[in-house]
Protein backbone atom coordinates (compact mmCIF):
# COMPACT_ATOMS: atom_id res chain seq x y z
CA UNK A 1 0.00 0.00 0.00
CA UNK A 2 1.79 3.09 -1.18
CA UNK A 3 1.55 6.11 1.88
CA UNK A 4 -0.69 8.36 -0.48
CA UNK A 5 -3.47 4.95 -0.36
CA UNK A 6 -2.21 4.73 3.36
CA UNK A 7 -3.01 8.58 4.77
CA UNK A 8 -6.67 8.22 2.17
CA UNK A 9 -7.35 5.25 4.88
CA UNK A 10 -6.74 6.70 7.56
CA UNK A 11 -8.58 10.35 6.57
CA UNK A 12 -11.61 7.95 5.88
CA UNK A 13 -11.06 5.93 8.88
CA UNK A 14 -10.88 9.16 10.87
CA UNK A 15 -14.27 10.54 9.73
CA UNK A 16 -15.82 7.16 10.37
CA UNK A 17 -15.05 7.04 14.16
CA UNK A 18 -15.73 10.25 14.64
CA UNK A 19 -19.03 10.03 12.43
CA UNK A 20 -20.32 7.36 15.41
CA UNK A 21 -19.39 4.54 17.52
CA UNK A 22 -18.38 1.74 15.09
CA UNK A 23 -17.03 -1.54 16.40
CA UNK A 24 -13.02 -2.82 14.70
CA UNK A 25 -15.16 -5.35 12.48
CA UNK A 26 -17.22 -3.05 11.28
CA UNK A 27 -14.29 -0.27 10.51
CA UNK A 28 -12.05 -3.13 9.80
CA UNK A 29 -14.71 -4.55 6.86
CA UNK A 30 -14.99 -0.49 5.34
CA UNK A 31 -11.60 -1.37 4.24
CA UNK A 32 -11.68 -4.94 3.65
CA UNK A 33 -11.05 -5.30 0.52
CA UNK A 34 -7.45 -4.04 1.02
CA UNK A 35 -4.38 -5.91 2.22
CA UNK A 36 -4.55 -9.34 2.64
CA UNK A 37 -3.50 -11.94 5.78
CA UNK A 38 -5.81 -10.05 8.37
CA UNK A 39 -8.87 -10.12 9.78
CA UNK A 40 -11.28 -7.26 9.61
CA UNK A 41 -11.06 -6.86 13.38
CA UNK A 42 -7.65 -6.78 13.55
CA UNK A 43 -7.80 -4.50 10.23
CA UNK A 44 -9.88 -1.97 12.69
CA UNK A 45 -7.72 -2.28 15.60
CA UNK A 46 -4.57 -1.44 13.37
CA UNK A 47 -6.44 1.82 11.92
CA UNK A 48 -7.94 2.67 15.62
CA UNK A 49 -4.21 2.28 17.05
CA UNK A 50 -3.05 4.60 13.97
CA UNK A 51 -5.80 7.37 15.14
CA UNK A 52 -5.49 7.00 18.51
CA UNK A 53 -1.48 7.96 18.39
CA UNK A 54 -2.61 10.96 16.04
CA UNK A 55 -4.95 12.33 18.82
CA UNK A 56 -8.34 10.54 17.14
CA UNK A 57 -10.25 9.14 19.84
CA UNK A 58 -13.31 8.57 18.42
CA UNK A 59 -17.34 8.11 19.75
CA UNK A 60 -18.05 5.56 22.42
CA UNK A 61 -20.48 3.33 22.71
CA UNK A 62 -22.69 0.07 20.95
CA UNK A 63 -21.75 -0.05 17.51
CA UNK A 64 -24.21 2.13 15.33
CA UNK A 65 -23.67 -0.41 12.46
CA UNK A 66 -24.17 -4.05 14.14
CA UNK A 67 -25.73 -3.43 17.35
CA UNK A 68 -22.90 -5.32 18.86
CA UNK A 69 -23.50 -8.66 16.44
CA UNK A 70 -19.59 -8.91 16.51
CA UNK A 71 -19.48 -9.05 20.11
CA UNK A 72 -21.97 -11.86 20.13
CA UNK A 73 -19.60 -14.27 17.69
CA UNK A 74 -19.36 -16.70 20.16
CA UNK A 75 -22.59 -16.85 21.55
CA UNK A 76 -23.99 -17.39 18.76
CA UNK A 77 -21.30 -20.24 17.84
CA UNK A 78 -22.11 -21.77 20.68
CA UNK A 79 -25.86 -21.90 20.00
CA UNK A 80 -25.21 -23.46 16.46
CA UNK A 81 -22.70 -26.14 17.96
CA UNK A 82 -25.76 -26.95 20.17
CA UNK A 83 -28.36 -27.11 16.85
CA UNK A 84 -25.99 -29.59 15.25
CA UNK A 85 -24.62 -31.75 18.27
CA UNK A 86 -25.92 -35.04 17.35
CA UNK A 87 -25.36 -34.50 13.79
CA UNK A 88 -22.34 -35.76 11.76
CA UNK A 89 -20.78 -33.78 9.31
CA UNK A 90 -17.55 -33.11 7.46
CA UNK A 91 -18.56 -29.53 5.56
CA UNK A 92 -20.61 -26.64 6.62
CA UNK A 93 -21.19 -23.48 5.82
CA UNK A 94 -22.29 -20.27 7.75
CA UNK A 95 -25.11 -18.08 6.53
CA UNK A 96 -26.32 -14.51 8.35
CA UNK A 97 -29.85 -12.94 7.91
CA UNK A 98 -29.01 -9.45 9.24
CA UNK A 99 -31.37 -7.12 11.19
CA UNK A 100 -32.57 -4.50 9.27
CA UNK A 101 -31.25 -2.06 10.91
CA UNK A 102 -27.49 -3.50 10.34
CA UNK A 103 -28.46 -3.67 6.28
CA UNK A 104 -30.10 -0.12 6.37
CA UNK A 105 -27.02 1.15 8.49
CA UNK A 106 -24.17 -0.83 6.42
CA UNK A 107 -25.25 0.86 3.20
CA UNK A 108 -25.42 4.28 4.46
CA UNK A 109 -21.74 3.97 5.70
CA UNK A 110 -20.98 2.53 2.26
CA UNK A 111 -22.76 5.21 0.96
CA UNK A 112 -21.95 8.32 2.77
CA UNK A 113 -18.00 7.63 3.05
CA UNK A 114 -18.09 6.16 -0.64
CA UNK A 115 -15.98 3.08 0.50
CA UNK A 116 -14.79 1.35 -2.77
CA UNK A 117 -12.75 -1.11 -1.04
CA UNK A 118 -15.53 -2.20 1.54
CA UNK A 119 -16.13 -5.57 1.79
CA UNK A 120 -19.93 -6.76 2.93
CA UNK A 121 -20.17 -7.14 6.49
CA UNK A 122 -22.34 -10.08 6.59
CA UNK A 123 -19.72 -11.98 4.51
CA UNK A 124 -17.23 -11.01 7.60
CA UNK A 125 -19.45 -12.11 9.94
CA UNK A 126 -20.26 -15.33 8.51
CA UNK A 127 -16.33 -16.16 8.33
CA UNK A 128 -16.11 -15.03 11.94
CA UNK A 129 -18.78 -17.27 13.66
CA UNK A 130 -17.30 -20.06 11.42
CA UNK A 131 -14.13 -20.02 13.12
CA UNK A 132 -15.87 -19.86 15.92
CA UNK A 133 -17.82 -22.70 15.41
CA UNK A 134 -15.37 -24.90 14.22
CA UNK A 135 -13.26 -24.67 17.45
CA UNK A 136 -15.50 -25.19 19.46
CA UNK A 137 -16.86 -28.33 17.55
CA UNK A 138 -13.30 -29.22 17.00
CA UNK A 139 -14.35 -30.64 13.64
CA UNK A 140 -15.27 -29.68 10.04
CA UNK A 141 -13.98 -27.71 7.06
CA UNK A 142 -15.76 -24.77 5.44
CA UNK A 143 -17.67 -25.72 1.75
CA UNK A 144 -19.15 -23.46 -0.28
CA UNK A 145 -20.85 -25.42 -2.87
CA UNK A 146 -22.20 -28.27 -1.16
CA UNK A 147 -21.55 -28.55 2.68
CA UNK A 148 -23.22 -31.53 4.92
CA UNK A 149 -24.66 -29.06 7.06
CA UNK A 150 -25.55 -25.16 6.35
CA UNK A 151 -26.65 -23.00 9.37
CA UNK A 152 -27.90 -19.61 9.16
CA UNK A 153 -27.68 -17.35 11.86
CA UNK A 154 -31.40 -15.38 11.83
CA UNK A 155 -30.19 -12.19 13.60
CA UNK A 156 -33.86 -10.70 13.79
CA UNK A 157 -35.92 -13.83 14.83
CA UNK A 158 -33.41 -14.79 17.35
CA UNK A 159 -32.56 -18.10 16.37
CA UNK A 160 -30.30 -20.68 14.16
CA UNK A 161 -31.57 -22.54 11.34
CA UNK A 162 -29.93 -25.39 10.37
CA UNK A 163 -30.56 -27.33 7.18
CA UNK A 164 -29.11 -30.91 6.57
CA UNK A 165 -27.75 -31.63 3.12
CA UNK A 166 -29.59 -35.03 2.07
CA UNK A 167 -27.52 -37.99 1.55
CA UNK A 168 -27.54 -39.89 -2.14
CA UNK A 169 -27.73 -43.66 -2.81
CA UNK A 170 -26.87 -44.94 -6.34
CA UNK A 171 -28.30 -47.91 -7.36
CA UNK A 172 -30.54 -50.44 -8.67
CA UNK A 173 -33.52 -52.07 -7.88
CA UNK A 174 -35.79 -55.61 -9.19
CA UNK A 175 -39.38 -55.60 -7.99
CA UNK A 176 -40.42 -59.31 -7.88
CA UNK A 177 -44.19 -58.90 -7.24
CA UNK A 178 -46.69 -56.89 -9.02
CA UNK A 179 -49.22 -54.47 -7.41
CA UNK A 180 -46.22 -51.95 -6.31
CA UNK A 181 -45.90 -48.57 -7.10
CA UNK A 182 -42.30 -47.17 -7.86
CA UNK A 183 -42.84 -44.55 -4.86
CA UNK A 184 -45.25 -43.83 -2.38
CA UNK A 185 -49.40 -42.88 -3.62
CA UNK A 186 -51.00 -40.72 -1.28
CA UNK A 187 -55.19 -41.98 -1.22
CA UNK A 188 -56.95 -40.10 -4.21
CA UNK A 189 -60.02 -39.30 -1.88
CA UNK A 190 -58.42 -37.91 1.24
CA UNK A 191 -54.75 -37.12 -0.33
CA UNK A 192 -52.66 -38.61 2.58
CA UNK A 193 -54.69 -37.03 5.64
CA UNK A 194 -56.74 -40.58 6.37
CA UNK A 195 -60.13 -41.71 5.22
CA UNK A 196 -62.73 -44.72 5.42
CA UNK A 197 -61.68 -45.13 1.75
CA UNK A 198 -57.84 -46.09 2.20
CA UNK A 199 -58.37 -47.32 6.06
CA UNK A 200 -56.63 -44.26 7.78
CA UNK A 201 -53.56 -45.13 6.37
CA UNK A 202 -53.51 -41.75 3.65
CA UNK A 203 -52.23 -44.44 1.30
CA UNK A 204 -53.53 -45.65 -1.80
CA UNK A 205 -51.53 -48.72 -1.78
CA UNK A 206 -50.01 -49.88 1.26
CA UNK A 207 -46.86 -50.73 0.05
CA UNK A 208 -44.20 -48.85 -2.30
CA UNK A 209 -40.76 -49.68 -4.08
CA UNK A 210 -39.50 -46.26 -2.42
CA UNK A 211 -40.89 -47.02 1.55
CA UNK A 212 -39.47 -50.82 1.12
CA UNK A 213 -36.27 -50.13 0.34
CA UNK A 214 -35.86 -47.25 2.06
CA UNK A 215 -36.88 -48.19 5.49
CA UNK A 216 -33.08 -49.60 7.14
CA UNK A 217 -31.47 -46.66 5.49
CA UNK A 218 -33.55 -44.14 7.09
CA UNK A 219 -33.40 -45.37 10.18
CA UNK A 220 -29.48 -46.35 10.13
CA UNK A 221 -28.82 -42.25 9.04
CA UNK A 222 -31.84 -41.33 11.09
CA UNK A 223 -32.91 -39.18 8.52
CA UNK A 224 -36.82 -37.66 8.68
CA UNK A 225 -37.98 -39.77 5.33
CA UNK A 226 -36.53 -40.85 1.59
CA UNK A 227 -37.34 -39.76 -1.94
CA UNK A 228 -36.53 -42.32 -4.46
CA UNK A 229 -35.82 -40.76 -7.81
CA UNK A 230 -35.71 -43.43 -10.68
CA UNK A 231 -34.66 -43.58 -14.08
CA UNK A 232 -38.20 -43.95 -15.38
CA UNK A 233 -40.89 -46.36 -13.46
CA UNK A 234 -42.84 -49.36 -14.49
CA UNK A 235 -46.78 -49.54 -14.33
CA UNK A 236 -47.72 -50.46 -10.86
CA UNK A 237 -49.12 -53.95 -12.28
CA UNK A 238 -45.38 -54.87 -13.92
CA UNK A 239 -43.00 -56.66 -12.33
CA UNK A 240 -38.70 -54.86 -12.55
CA UNK A 241 -36.42 -57.71 -13.15
CA UNK A 242 -33.35 -58.53 -14.90
CA UNK A 243 -30.38 -56.51 -13.53
CA UNK A 244 -32.93 -53.41 -11.94
CA UNK A 245 -34.05 -50.36 -13.18
CA UNK A 246 -31.36 -47.52 -12.25
CA UNK A 247 -32.30 -45.14 -9.15
CA UNK A 248 -30.98 -42.96 -6.45
CA UNK A 249 -32.65 -42.79 -3.02
CA UNK A 250 -32.05 -39.33 -1.19
CA UNK A 251 -32.12 -39.36 2.34
CA UNK A 252 -33.76 -36.32 3.78
CA UNK A 253 -31.90 -34.51 6.91
CA UNK A 254 -30.12 -37.32 7.44
CA UNK A 255 -28.12 -37.34 11.25
CA UNK A 256 -25.72 -40.20 10.64
CA UNK A 257 -24.05 -39.99 7.15
CA UNK A 258 -21.33 -42.87 8.24
CA UNK A 259 -23.81 -45.83 6.93
CA UNK A 260 -22.88 -49.02 5.17
CA UNK A 261 -25.01 -48.94 1.93
CA UNK A 262 -23.84 -52.19 1.31
CA UNK A 263 -25.01 -54.02 4.47
CA UNK A 264 -28.32 -52.09 4.91
CA UNK A 265 -28.90 -53.08 1.18
CA UNK A 266 -28.78 -56.84 2.41
CA UNK A 267 -30.87 -55.64 5.75
CA UNK A 268 -33.67 -53.88 2.82
CA UNK A 269 -33.52 -57.23 0.75
CA UNK A 270 -34.09 -59.43 4.00
CA UNK A 271 -37.20 -57.40 4.89
CA UNK A 272 -38.97 -57.05 1.96
CA UNK A 273 -40.06 -60.76 1.66
CA UNK A 274 -39.12 -61.20 -2.11
CA UNK A 275 -41.11 -58.44 -3.01
CA UNK A 276 -37.81 -55.37 -3.70
CA UNK A 277 -34.16 -56.28 -4.49
CA UNK A 278 -31.64 -53.41 -4.16
CA UNK A 279 -28.10 -54.04 -5.43
CA UNK A 280 -24.87 -52.20 -6.51
CA UNK A 281 -25.72 -49.46 -3.71
CA UNK A 282 -22.59 -46.56 -3.48
CA UNK A 283 -22.66 -43.08 -2.45
CA UNK A 284 -23.19 -40.36 -5.44
CA UNK A 285 -23.54 -36.45 -5.70
CA UNK A 286 -26.73 -35.02 -5.48
CA UNK A 287 -26.70 -34.09 -9.60
CA UNK A 288 -26.40 -37.92 -10.76
CA UNK A 289 -30.41 -37.64 -9.57
CA UNK A 290 -30.95 -35.56 -12.88
CA UNK A 291 -28.66 -37.87 -14.93
CA UNK A 292 -30.56 -40.73 -13.96
CA UNK A 293 -33.33 -39.02 -14.47
CA UNK A 294 -32.78 -37.63 -17.74
CA UNK A 295 -30.26 -40.25 -19.64
CA UNK A 296 -31.91 -42.03 -22.57
CA UNK A 297 -32.44 -45.71 -22.28
CA UNK A 298 -33.74 -48.37 -24.54
CA UNK A 299 -35.88 -50.90 -22.45
CA UNK A 300 -36.46 -54.37 -23.41
CA UNK A 301 -39.68 -56.09 -22.29
CA UNK A 302 -41.70 -59.11 -21.91
CA UNK A 303 -45.70 -59.06 -22.43
CA UNK A 304 -48.23 -61.60 -22.21
CA UNK A 305 -51.11 -60.25 -24.92
CA UNK A 306 -55.05 -62.22 -25.04
CA UNK A 307 -57.04 -61.21 -28.49
CA UNK A 308 -60.73 -60.90 -28.86
CA UNK A 309 -60.69 -63.53 -31.76
CA UNK A 310 -58.43 -66.03 -32.80
CA UNK A 311 -54.78 -64.98 -34.10
CA UNK A 312 -52.42 -67.10 -36.39
CA UNK A 313 -48.59 -67.65 -36.02
CA UNK A 314 -48.28 -65.75 -39.54
CA UNK A 315 -50.40 -63.53 -38.67
CA UNK A 316 -49.08 -62.16 -35.53
CA UNK A 317 -45.43 -63.08 -36.84
CA UNK A 318 -46.38 -60.45 -39.58
CA UNK A 319 -48.19 -58.04 -37.23
CA UNK A 320 -45.13 -58.23 -35.20
CA UNK A 321 -42.55 -57.11 -37.92
CA UNK A 322 -44.69 -54.37 -39.14
CA UNK A 323 -44.03 -52.41 -35.87
CA UNK A 324 -40.35 -51.80 -36.11
CA UNK A 325 -39.98 -48.48 -36.22
CA UNK A 326 -41.52 -45.06 -35.16
CA UNK A 327 -44.86 -44.67 -33.29
CA UNK A 328 -46.84 -41.91 -32.64
CA UNK A 329 -48.43 -42.12 -29.49
CA UNK A 330 -50.94 -39.43 -27.82
CA UNK A 331 -50.53 -39.15 -24.22
CA UNK A 332 -52.71 -42.16 -23.01
CA UNK A 333 -55.99 -42.02 -21.44
CA UNK A 334 -55.15 -43.77 -18.21
CA UNK A 335 -52.60 -41.17 -17.51
CA UNK A 336 -53.93 -38.11 -19.26
CA UNK A 337 -54.32 -36.55 -16.00
CA UNK A 338 -51.05 -36.56 -14.59
CA UNK A 339 -49.21 -36.10 -18.23
CA UNK A 340 -48.78 -33.61 -21.07
CA UNK A 341 -51.42 -33.86 -23.57
CA UNK A 342 -48.52 -34.91 -26.46
CA UNK A 343 -47.68 -36.85 -29.32
CA UNK A 344 -44.40 -38.42 -28.55
CA UNK A 345 -42.89 -40.01 -31.38
CA UNK A 346 -40.38 -43.14 -29.91
CA UNK A 347 -39.18 -46.19 -31.80
CA UNK A 348 -39.68 -50.28 -31.82
CA UNK A 349 -35.83 -51.35 -32.12
CA UNK A 350 -36.89 -55.34 -32.42
CA UNK A 351 -39.41 -57.43 -31.69
CA UNK A 352 -40.61 -60.96 -31.84
CA UNK A 353 -43.66 -63.48 -30.29
CA UNK A 354 -45.30 -67.10 -30.07
CA UNK A 355 -48.84 -67.67 -29.59
CA UNK A 356 -49.78 -69.35 -26.58
CA UNK A 357 -52.70 -70.81 -28.07
CA UNK A 358 -54.73 -68.94 -30.82
CA UNK A 359 -56.14 -66.38 -28.50
CA UNK A 360 -53.44 -65.58 -26.86
CA UNK A 361 -49.60 -64.50 -27.18
CA UNK A 362 -45.83 -64.09 -25.48
CA UNK A 363 -44.15 -61.15 -26.81
CA UNK A 364 -40.56 -59.79 -26.38
CA UNK A 365 -39.82 -56.13 -27.74
CA UNK A 366 -36.94 -53.61 -27.54
CA UNK A 367 -37.89 -49.66 -27.43
CA UNK A 368 -37.09 -46.40 -26.68
CA UNK A 369 -37.92 -44.97 -23.02
CA UNK A 370 -41.49 -43.17 -23.10
CA UNK A 371 -43.10 -46.09 -24.92
CA UNK A 372 -46.04 -46.66 -23.50
CA UNK A 373 -46.26 -51.10 -24.20
CA UNK A 374 -49.92 -51.89 -23.28
CA UNK A 375 -50.56 -48.84 -25.89
CA UNK A 376 -48.57 -50.44 -28.44
CA UNK A 377 -50.67 -53.92 -28.07
CA UNK A 378 -54.25 -52.05 -27.37
CA UNK A 379 -53.55 -49.16 -30.09
CA UNK A 380 -55.81 -46.86 -27.53
CA UNK A 381 -58.47 -45.93 -29.42
CA UNK A 382 -56.22 -44.60 -32.14
CA UNK A 383 -54.06 -42.74 -30.17
CA UNK A 384 -51.53 -44.64 -31.06
CA UNK A 385 -50.32 -45.86 -34.29
CA UNK A 386 -49.13 -48.07 -36.27
CA UNK A 387 -50.64 -50.72 -32.76
CA UNK A 388 -50.52 -54.60 -32.63
CA UNK A 389 -54.48 -54.67 -32.67
CA UNK A 390 -54.62 -52.16 -35.44
CA UNK A 391 -51.83 -54.91 -37.80
CA UNK A 392 -54.37 -57.97 -36.47
CA UNK A 393 -57.35 -56.34 -36.91
CA UNK A 394 -59.41 -57.14 -33.68
CA UNK A 395 -59.13 -56.26 -29.85
CA UNK A 396 -55.91 -57.04 -28.13
CA UNK A 397 -54.84 -56.16 -24.33
CA UNK A 398 -51.32 -56.57 -22.22
CA UNK A 399 -52.79 -58.71 -18.99
CA UNK A 400 -48.96 -59.52 -17.83
CA UNK A 401 -45.81 -57.30 -18.25
CA UNK A 402 -42.20 -57.41 -17.13
CA UNK A 403 -39.29 -55.04 -17.62
CA UNK A 404 -36.51 -57.44 -18.42
CA UNK A 405 -33.63 -54.98 -18.84
CA UNK A 406 -33.01 -51.25 -18.87
CA UNK A 407 -29.83 -50.49 -21.40
CA UNK A 408 -28.10 -47.38 -19.55
CA UNK A 409 -24.28 -46.77 -18.34
CA UNK A 410 -24.28 -47.22 -15.41
CA UNK A 411 -23.43 -43.93 -14.46
CA UNK A 412 -22.72 -41.68 -17.03
CA UNK A 413 -19.13 -40.28 -15.50
CA UNK A 414 -16.79 -41.69 -12.75
CA UNK A 415 -16.14 -38.27 -11.21
CA UNK A 416 -20.15 -38.28 -10.54
CA UNK A 417 -19.48 -41.28 -7.48
CA UNK A 418 -18.06 -40.31 -3.80
CA UNK A 419 -16.48 -42.50 -1.53
CA UNK A 420 -18.45 -43.18 1.79
CA UNK A 421 -15.46 -41.74 3.76
CA UNK A 422 -16.21 -38.13 2.09
CA UNK A 423 -19.37 -38.36 3.77
CA UNK A 424 -18.02 -39.49 7.47
CA UNK A 425 -17.95 -36.74 10.03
Amino acid sequence: MSDAVLMQVLATARHIVEAGPICDSCLGSAFGRLGHGWSNEDRGRALRLLLDLDGVRGVQGQCWICQGAFDEVNVWAERARARVDEVEFQTYLFAVRPTLHWQEAEALLVDRFRLAQAEPQKHAWNRTVGKAFEALVGRGTVDFEDPDVKLTVDLEAGRVDVQIASLYLYGRYRKLARGIPQTHWPCRRCRGRGCEICGGTGKQYLESVEELAAGPFVRAARGSGAILHGSGREDIDARMLGTGRPFVLEILEPRVRSIDPEALGHEANDATKGKVEVSALRFVRRGVVRLVKDTPAEKTYRAVVEFDTPVSEDGLRDALTSLVGVIEQRTPRRVAHRRADLVRSRRVHSVSGQLRGDRMAEIELRTDGGLYVKELVSGDEGRTEPSLAGRLGTRARVTELDVLDIAVPDLPARSTTMDSRSRLA
